[in-house]
């Protein structure tokens, strides 16, 4: 089992300005990411779903036709085969993020 207290986590960094942990289990990947300002996730679509919520901040997501900004305590959910991007503007963002594990 695994725990996280995410006010003291600590985070590697992913990609320049993202920073992130990640548990992956037999059937899911669960990923807590701290994003920079002024970053962005081009469209991309995958074969399995994906999930998550804002804890903090500001993401701008698209998620096939609709674009939202998701502030804390707001959701997304994402179907498999859907196209999705985001990006974060002048404020950063922390997410927490879960996908099926790719067989």
């Amino acid at each position: 089992m695994v725990f996280w207290d995410l006010s003291i986590l600590k985070l590697d960094e992913f990609r320049p300005g993202i920073c992130s942990k990640v548990e992956a289990g037999a059937n899911l990947i669960l990923a807590f990411m701290d994003i920079a300002p002024h970053r962005e996730g081009p469209a991309h679509d995958h074969p399995f779903d994906q999930c998550g919520i804002v804890v903090e901040g500001e993401v701008e997501m698209a998620i096939g036709k609709e674009k939202r900004t998701l502030n804390p305590m707001m959701t997304y959910f994402i179907p498999a085969g859907e196209s999705h991007s985001w990006k974060t503007d002048a404020l950063p963002a922390k997410i927490v993020d879960v996908t099926v594990k790719q067989r």
